[in-house]
C-alpha cells in the first residue's frame, strides 16, 4: 500500500482521489451527450484535470492514455502563451503538435478553474475533429511535405474572453475545415464540459475548504508517484531492448524503417532510450512529435499497471529520451505528423509489451494489430446542393495471444481500446455509402500455441457520390503483425478497390485522394493479433475447435498448426481430428521450417505470382513480403523481416510455454 504524508486525512484523501476521477467522467458523459461530429460521438475523446502548474492532477475511467499524456503539455503551452493574462470565464483552445500535441486532428479545449478570483488550475476537453482543413478530406494527407498540407495549426488561441464567446475568432477556425457547424458544436460541447469540471471543483472547495483542496492536488499526484515506485522498485533491475519497423519511408525505396526501444529498470525507476531510432523524418505522416511518442510510452507502460490511477505523479517515474529533434520519433518544426498513431505511435506501444514480457511473463502479449483510419469526403449526391460528406472510418481487430490465453477478436485498438465501434446505420445516414459485409476474417490470427485475435473484413459501396476521394492511414502491410515466444504473424493491413471484379485495384496501407466513382466497393480487412509460443504445440483439440468457430481453415490449420482435420457435418459444424495424419504432418514442418526461411526468396516470390503459393505461404512459413498488389519482391524488406523472425521465432521453436517460458533466452535486435 502506497504511503505519503500529504497532510491530509485518509478518509478526505481518498473521497477527494476518486472525486476527480468522477469530475473526468462526468465530463466525458457532457461531450458525449452534446457533440455533433459522429467521430467525437464514438468516443475519439478524453479530459484531464491539470493544476495551476499544468500538471496533470486525474484522468477519468475511459480516457485514452495516449491523449492524456500529452494534455499536461497543453495546459503548460497556454500557460506559458497568456502568463499574467488568464482571467475566469477564458476558454482557449490549441492543437499544435509542436508544443506537446499529438496530431492537429486532436484538438484541446482549456480552461482556467477560478474560485473566487483564485486561479485553482486547468479543464481539459480533448476531442478528434474529423477534419481540420489540409489538402486532403479528413487532413490525413499521405503526400504532406509540411505540417501546412495537413491542416490548420492552432498554437494556444483564446475563444472566450471573460465569459464572452469570441464567435470571430471561432468562426474563423471553423471555416478553414470541411465541417465548420461540426466543429462550432464540438467545441462548444468541449467548453462546457471544462465547465462542468469547474463548476464541481468549486463544490468541492465549499464543502472541504480551499486548503485542503489545493493540498490534495499535489496529494494525488504523490499518491500515484509513490505507489508506481513501489511497484518499479519491486520488480529486477536491468537493460532490455527492441525494435519493431514502419513499412517503409516512401522517399528512400523499399526497407522496413527501425523504431529501437531500450528499456532500463534501476531502483524505482524506468527509463525508456529511443534515441538510436531512425534519425530522420520520413517522407510521409507516419512521424511523431515529442508528444505523440512520450503519449506512446505512457500508454504502453500504464497498461503493465492497469491499478494505479494516471496523472503526472506517473510521469515522474516514467522518462524517456527521444534523442535529437528531426527522427521519425522527435519530429521538429515543420515535419508532418497526422499519422503518428498509425506509425512510431503503435510501434512503441507494441514495443513496450514485448520488453514487459521479460519482466512479467505473466502478462506477455503478442503484437496487436494497426490502428487504421479510412477517410472518404466529397459531395453527397443525396442532399440539396451536394453538400459535403465526410466518412471517417476505423476497425475494431485482434489483439495479440497472451500468456496462456488467445487474444481478444474484433476488439478496439491499443490506442484507444474505448473507441466505439461506429454504429453502421449511422454511418449510412451521415455518408453515402451501404456496408456490404463485416465478418470475422478467417486465418487472420496469428498462428501460435495460443491463437491471436481474430480480425475482421469490412466492405461498403459508395452510392451517391460525386467529386469523392479516399484517403487511408495504416501500416504493417510489410511489418506484418508479428508473434512472440515462437508464435507467427497474422496478415497484412491494405485497401482493395473493386477487389475480384472489373477495375480492381490494389491501393495498399498509406495513400491519399484516390479518386472513387459511384458503384465502387472498397473493402480492407483488419489484422488479427499475433500468436504467442510455436503452434505445433497447440493443443490438436482446440485446433478443430477453431476450424469449427471458422476462426482457422482447414487448409491453414494443416499449414500452421500441422493439425490435419476432417470435415464431418459442416452444417453442424462437426469436425474431427486424424490424429496420425497430424504427427506426420508435425513431424515434416519441424524437419522443414527453418530450411523454408532460408530458401531464395526471389524464387518464393515467383512461385506467388505463379500461384503455387498463397499470401499465408509467404508469411508465416517462408518470411517473403512482397508487393502485394504485383507480387514484386521486396528484398530489403524480406530480409529484415526473416531477421525479425529469427529473433522473435525460431528460438523459442519446440518449446511449450504452458508451464513458463524458457528464461534461458532473452530480448536481442536482429
Amino acid at each position: 500500500m502506497a504511503t505519503h504524508d500529504n497532510g491530509l486525512d485518509p478518509v478526505t484523501f481518498e473521497v477527494l482521489k476518486n472525486a476527480y476521477v468522477n469530475i473526468v467522467d462526468q465530463m466525458a458523459e457532457q461531450i458525449f451527450r452534446t457533440c455533433y461530429s459522429f467521430v467525437i460521438y464514438s468516443r475519439d475523446f478524453s479530459s484531464a484535470l491539470c493544476d495551476v502548474n499544468g500538471d496533470t492532477i486525474m484522468q477519468g475511467s475511459g480516457d485514452i492514455a495516449a491523449h492524456v499524456g500529452t494534455l499536461h503539455y497543453t495546459a503548460k503551452a497556454v500557460i506559458n502563451n497568456f502568463k499574467g493574462d488568464i482571467h475566469p470565464g477564458d476558454v482557449f483552445v490549441v492543437n499544435d503538435v509542436y508544443q506537446g500535441g499529438t496530431h492537429f486532428n486532436d484538438t484541446r479545449i482549456v480552461r482556467p478553474m477560478f474560485y473566487k478570483g483564485e486561479l485553482l488550475g486547468f479543464s481539459q476537453a480533448n476531442g478528434h475533429w474529423a477534419d481540420v482543413g489540409g489538402a486532403v478530406p479528413g487532413s490525413f494527407n499521405v503526400n504532406a511535405i509540411d505540417h501546412m498540407a495537413e491542416g490548420l495549426r492552432i498554437t494556444p488561441t483564446r475563444v472566450w474572453s471573460k465569459g464572452q464567446c469570441l464567435d470571430d475568432v471561432c468562426r474563423l477556425i471553423a471555416s478553414n475545415t470541411r465541417a465548420p457547424a461540426d466543429i462550432i458544436g464540438d467545441m462548444q460541447a468541449q467548453a462546457e464540459a471544462t465547465k462542468v469540471a469547474e463548476q464541481e471543483i468549486c463544490r468541492l472547495v465549499e464543502k472541504y475548504g480551499l486548503d485542503v483542496i489545493k493540498k490534495s492536488f499535489g496529494a494525488v499526484q504523490d499518491y500515484v508517484e509513490v505507489l508506481t515506485r513501489q511497484r518499479v522498485a519491486a520488480l529486477p533491475d536491468g537493460v532490455w531492448e527492441t525494435e519493431d519497423y514502419i513499412d517503409v519511408d516512401p522517399g528512400a525505396g523499399e526497407g522496413l524503417v527501425p523504431i529501437r526501444i531500450k528499456m532500463t529498470i534501476k531502483g524505482d525507476q524506468v527509463h525508456y532510450d529511443l534515441s538510436k531510432s531512425h534519425p530522420k523524418s520520413i517522407s510521409s505522416f507516419l512521424n511523431a512529435c515529442f508528444g505523440g511518442s512520450f503519449a506512446a510510452i505512457v500508454a504502453g507502460t500504464k497498461m503493465q499497471f492497469p491499478e494505479i490511477p494516471l496523472n503526472s505523479g506517473f510521469y515522474r517515474v516514467v522518462t524517456v529520451d527521444l534523442g535529437p529533434e528531426g527522427s521519425v520519433v522527435n519530429a521538429a518544426w515543420p515535419t508532418p505528423v497526422a499519422g503518428f498513431c498509425s506509425g512510431p505511435f503503435e510501434k512503441i506501444m507494441n514495443s513496450i509489451f514485448e520488453l514487459w514480457a521479460e519482466i512479467l511473463p505473466e502478462r506477455a502479449m503478442a503484437c496487436t494489430f494497426n490502428l487504421d483510419y479510412l477517410l472518404i469526403g466529397g459531395r453527397d449526391g443525396r442532399q440539396p446542393g451536394h453538400q459535403y460528406f465526410m466518412w471517417y472510418d476505423w476497425m475494431v481487430g485482434g489483439w495479440g495471444a497472451r500468456n496462456g490465453r488467445d487474444g481478444w477478436a474484433a476488439t478496439g485498438p491499443v490506442f484507444g481500446v474505448q473507441l466505439g465501434t461506429q454504429p453502421f446505420e449511422g454511418q449510412e445516414r451521415l455518408a453515402p455509402v451501404l456496408t456490404t459485409c463485416h465478418e470475422l476474417r478467417a486465418d487472420s490470427g496469428g498462428p501460435g500455441e495460443f491463437r491471436g485475435g481474430m480480425g475482421v473484413e469490412k466492405g461498403v459501396i459508395l452510392t451517391k457520390i460525386d467529386r469523392t476521394v479516399a484517403s487511408y492511414c495504416c501500416d504493417r502491410e510489410r511489418s506484418i503483425t508479428w508473434g512472440l515466444w515462437g508464435g507467427l504473424p497474422s496478415i497484412p493491413h491494405g485497401v482493395w478497390v473493386n477487389q475480384g471484379v472489373e477495375n480492381e485495384r490494389y491501393l495498399g496501407s498509406l495513400f491519399s485522394n484516390v479518386p472513387l466513382e459511384a458503384g465502387d466497393i472498397v473493402s480492407r480487412p483488419s489484422a488479427g493479433g499475433g500468436g504467442l509460443g510455436d503452434p505445433l504445440e497447440r493443443d490438436e483439440a482446440m485446433v478443430c475447435e477453431d476450424v469449427a468457430d471458422g476462426y482457422v481453415s482447414i487448409e491453414r490449420a494443416a499449414k500452421d498448426y500441422g493439425v490435419v482435420i476432417r470435415e464431418v457435418d459442416a452444417d453442424l459444424a462437426h469436425y474431427e481430428v486424424d490424429h496420425e495424419a497430424s504427427a506426420v504432418k508435425r513431424a515434416y514442418i519441424r524437419a522443414n521450417r527453418l530450411k523454408w526461411l532460408q530458401q531464395d526468396a526471389a524464387e518464393i516470390a515467383s512461385r506467388y505470382r505463379a500461384g503455387d503459393l498463397d499470401m499465408l505461404d509467404l508469411i508465416r512459413a517462408h518470411g517473403v513480403i512482397v508487393n502485394w498488389g504485383s507480387g514484386e519482391l521486396l528484398p530489403e524488406t524480406t530480409r529484415q523481416f526473416r531477421a525479425m523472425l529469427m529473433r522473435r521465432t525460431v528460438p523459442y521453436w519446440g518449446k511449450s510455454i504452458a508451464d513458463g517460458k524458457d528464461a534461458s533466452i532473452t530480448l536481442k535486435v536482429a
